[in-house]
């Protein structure tokens, strides 16, 4: 399906549904809903799925089965979420996501590069993550736009939720290797001179579309811009540490008022909590989880601190976690909120698995279609044997679309 914004006048694609037909209705020992606010789990739970979405779900016997249903019950395993990423370089080609072309490059794009269901992403398609942002790489201050795309679906339209993902921006060590090799005044310098020409941009496109200015020329470097101040993406930004991120949230948040949130954030970023939900600068972790004992550059008196542990200490609530992958396994998602929570993360209301699941997805502006099991929402579920993430727990059945996508009891991709 296409969606023509007004505001961009550009196209969004997203996930077309499922063809209308009959219900299946999934039973369970639990259900880990895991929406924003609220319990977050159903006991005996009871799951009406119809043309790729979640149509009903609730306790049993609060819950009508529809009449001609297929109704599959799983027995003691646990319906959960799929789990969503928002740092993947593994949803295409590798070779080109990381085009080094200028210090710039926000009119580059990943989209030509999706190859949906490579190999790359049968394993945490079977470890349960159906969603991932796929982005440029790091190389450079502005690589360019990402796309957030479905794992177990064949076709491009089909996989893609929404195109403009985010827009790339690293901040860091990794963009010095660039051309001559910048230093931190010419990164911010950078970074700030095509941040005023995006933002004119914007509002040159917004006055003409009023009928208060002419037409302006387009730019294919400045037009991500438009999606940025329309609202309809965000920029995920690969900062790790505490100067870094710190420049984050004043320059993209803070001075250009843009919707942004941290993509990488490991070490002591946490210092920056109060300034980050001042601005609404959410935290997405990894793939460092802790702040080992005397590292180079820090001092934390011998201890190992758990990233994510610092930023709840200190009120975030909007904390996730990512792979950067493959730098850490797609498939090992789980494994980076057990980590936050193994490192101080209090997980009292599964703060640990609302880290893959609505956290992300609230991130990324697509909560309304992935991210909990409630109705109106993608029939993206999990079935597993417990907690999902504990590194013990086996996931046995994946469903995306409301389409069994993976069945490891009859030899892994369900076709």
């Amino acid at each position: 399906m296409i969606c023509l914004v007004a505001s961009t006048c550009a196209l969004l694609w997203t996930a077309p549904p499922a063809v209308q037909g009959e219900a299946v209705v999934l039973r369970a020992a639990k259900a880990l809903t895991c929406e924003y606010e609220g319990p977050g789990f159903i006991l005996d739970p009871v799951v009406v799925m119809r043309g790729g979405s979640i149509e009903a779900i609730g306790p049993a016997g609060s819950v009508e089965v529809p009449d001609g249903a297929e109704v599959i019950d799983y027995g003691d395993r646990w319906l959960a979420p799929g789990f969503v990423d928002l740092h993947s370089h593994v949803g295409g080609s590798r070779g080109d996501i990381n085009d080094m072309v200028y210090q710039l490059n926000s009119e580059l794009r990943v989209s030509p590069a999706v190859i949906p269901n490579n190999a790359a992403l049968e394993k945490p398609l079977a470890a349960g993550v159906t969603t991932i942002l796929f982005i440029p790489g790091s190389g450079t201050n502005m690589g360019g736009t990402g796309v957030l795309m479905k794992l177990g679906v064949d076709g491009y339209e089909e996989a893609l939720l929404r195109d403009p993902g985010s827009l790339k921006i690293a901040q860091g060590d990794n963009p010095t290797r660039w051309g001559y090799g910048m230093g931190r005044i010419l990164m911010n310098y950078g970074l700030r001179f095509r941040l005023r020409r995006g933002q004119a941009y914007a509002k040159a496109w917004d006055a003409y579309l009023e009928g208060e200015g002419a037409k302006p020329e387009r730019e294919l470097e400045l037009d991500i811009f438009r999606f940025l101040y329309a609202g309809d993406t965000q920029v995920s930004t690969h900062t790790q540490y505490y100067q870094l991120v710190l420049m984050t949230i004043t320059m993209l948040a803070r001075d250009f008022g843009l919707p942004t949130y941290i993509d990488h954030g490991s070490f002591d970023s946490y210092l920056t909590t109060p300034l980050a939900k001042e601005f609404g600068v959410g935290a997405i972790l990894g793939p460092r989880e802790i702040m080992a004992p005397r590292p180079p550059r820090f001092d934390t008196d011998g201890r190992i601190e758990g990233t994510a542990w610092g930023f709840q200490e200190q009120g975030m609530v909007d904390i996730g976690f990512n792979t950067d992958a493959p730098v850490v396994p797609q498939e090992e998602l789980t494994t980076q909120a057990a980590m936050g929570v193994r490192y101080g993360l209090r997980n009292d209301r599964a703060q640990g698995l609302r880290g893959v699941t609505i956290i992300p997805a609230r991130t990324s502006g697509i909560a309304d279609r992935v991210g909990s099991l409630e109705p109106g929402k993608h029939a993206d579920i999990l079935v597993c044997s417990g907690d999902p993430i504990d590194p013990r727990t086996r996931f046995d059945v994946v469903w995306v679309n409301g389409e069994k996508v993976y069945d490891a009891e009859i030899g892994g991709r369900a076709w």
